[in-house]
């Protein structure tokens, strides 16, 4: 509820009517979730390798290599493989948030033609399949480009990124679109009072607020970006999924694949929970009204 500065009445002021916070009453409802989904985590990682530690046990035993001295033998290249997917998620990141930004702005453009055409781009990329996107990039976009008369090479793993920004250009191009909307009209008339232009209203009035309203999803969306990384493997970029198959198939080891997955799926848990905890700190910080 708002509350009433009594300090002010003490010095011959006036009552000041504070803005008011909405309370979280749902907060010991989080705290709760976020302590189970944490310890179910770890209880699943720690069995794991407790599991991979009875099987060494076993294994040497029984004279063979055990499935826990064969993850550590390609942790190694399984990790390069993971820093790989972190990278591509980074790239298409960065581009698909520079344009969708554009494009969000194009969205509350005061020109019909250009903000019903900017529309119609983020609700056909935003409603798109992710994997159908990256088939249409990887063939699609040419494997050599010639510049100048020099053959330059084009790898798949640019085009995954290029594949991947596409769907995030829409999602931004929303979140910047709703960000925008949901100023108070307010504050541009204020702007408009004060003589300021269009273009600087936006980038010195609404755009600064628009921050905090945006980063939350946009850092959901980072996480849910990440986590879908695996897919450029369908269409033949060497990353960890990749990788994965292929010590599946060098060690032949039928008892390895639940495991070696388990074990690759931990380090997707570790890099993104934390992404996501932060997003709805955030949330609830920027939850004011007043």
């Amino acid at each position: 509820m708002a509350t009433v500065d009594r300090a002010s009445e003490g010095r011959g002021g006036f009552a000041v009517m504070l803005p008011f916070r909405l309370a979280p009453r749902e907060s010991s409802v989080w705290r709760f979730a976020d302590w189970i989904s944490l310890r179910a985590a770890v209880v699943l990682v720690a069995g794991l390798w407790l599991g991979l530690a009875v099987d060494a046990f076993a294994a040497s035993a029984a004279a063979q290599p055990s499935i826990l001295s064969l993850m550590v033998k390609w942790s190694p290249v399984l990790f390069g493989g993971f820093l790989f997917n972190l990278l591509i998620s980074f790239l298409s990141m960065a581009i698909g948030t520079a344009a969708g930004i554009i494009l969000g702005l194009f969205q509350v453009s005061l020109r019909i033609p250009l903000r019903r055409s900017a529309w119609v781009v983020t609700q056909f990329f935003r409603n798109a399949p992710w994997l159908v996107l990256l088939f249409y990039c990887i063939l699609l976009i040419p494997f050599e480009l010639s510049i100048f008369g020099r053959t330059v090479p084009f790898p798949d793993w640019i085009k995954a990124v290029f594949g991947l920004s596409l769907p995030v250009m829409a999602y931004v191009s929303e979140f910047v679109r709703g960000a925008v909307q949901s100023i108070p009209s307010g504050q541009w008339e204020a702007a408009e009072s004060l003589a300021f232009s269009r273009r600087k209203t936006m980038t010195m009035i609404i755009l600064p607020q628009c921050v905090k309203r945006v980063l939350p999803p946009w850092m959901n969306l980072y996480a849910i970006l990440t986590m879908a990384t695996p897919l450029v493997s369908i269409v033949g970029v060497q990353e960890v999924m990749t990788l994965t198959r292929a010590a599946l198939g060098a060690e032949n080891r039928v008892d390895l694949l639940i495991p070696i997955y388990l074990y690759v799926l931990s380090w997707f848990f570790i890099y993104c929970y934390p992404i996501s905890r932060y997003t709805v700190r955030l949330e609830r910080h920027f939850t004011v009204i007043g």
